[in-house]
């Protein structure tokens, strides 16, 4: 825990939920939440082995919260920026209506403010449960950034442990610069469903943070450690470039 949840011997980066995540990267009382109230509806009265709306309360009552992400702005090192935090303990970080409402609405407070935006991405992917209306949130979602693109606003993508689905086929690969935590899973489909597929076994590593940056797919894998530096430096980058006020 002193050393942010990461092993002290082998470097493992254990996950961690959107509040702690938050805790390390921004400025201390700088942070302030926004859409909190936002809570998913059930349009379609899924139901699996549960009905969505139980699921939906389950999550509720496991993280204090109604919806997979945390919104909001804060300065990191005393520059002020847009951040979208996902966490994994909510129905998987799964991407439904409510956190593509907040994505929009954050990058729409980007171009507003005229300032950056991060996203920690954590998630399992769409959310079936939603079915349609969670695949449209990828399109929702990539329309925005374009309009932060051409503004020449920048968009920082953080991919952390799990970043898979529809979540890393939208906008979690659409950032200006991309990078990972170490050892990060991140990939579309599963392993065993892509070795099936493709009838052929798959090297080692592969969808692994490192593999990705060998490959050419991500800028840069960060340390836990590192990161708020790291992303306050590319700000600075970013900011004067821009002359983001």
């Amino acid at each position: 825990e002193n050393q942010n949840n990461i092993c002290p011997k082998c470097n493992f980066h254990m996950r961690i939920g959107a509040k702690r995540r938050i805790e390390i990267l921004a400025d201390s009382d700088s942070f302030v939440e926004y859409d909190a109230d936002l809570k998913p509806i059930d349009p379609l009265k899924f139901v699996d082995k549960k009905s969505y709306k139980k699921r939906v309360d389950e999550a509720e009552k496991k993280t204090g919260r109604t919806s997979a992400v945390i919104s909001g702005e804060c300065t990191i090192n005393g520059l002020p920026v847009q951040v979208v935090v996902f966490d994994f303990a909510f129905m998987g970080g799964s991407l439904g209506s409510v956190e593509g409402e907040k994505i929009v609405r954050a990058v729409n407070r980007a171009m507003e403010k005229h300032q950056g935006l991060i996203i920690v991405s954590a998630s399992g992917g769409a959310r079936m449960q939603e079915s349609t209306f969670s695949l449209m949130q990828m399109a929702k979602t990539s329309a925005a950034l374009k309009k932060m693109d051409q503004a020449k606003l920048p968009y920082i993508s953080v991919l952390t442990d799990p970043t898979m689905g529809g979540v890393s086929a939208s906008f979690a690969f659409l950032g200006d610069i991309i990078m990972a935590e170490p050892g990060a899973l991140v990939g579309f489909a599963g392993q065993r469903v892509i070795k099936q597929t493709i009838g052929a076994d798959l090297p080692e590593g592969f969808q692994r943070a490192e593999f990705l940056l060998e490959k050419g797919s991500i800028d840069m894998v960060v340390n836990r450690s590192d990161m708020k530096k790291t992303l306050s430096d590319l700000l600075t980058m970013f900011y004067k470039d821009s002359q983001v006020s």
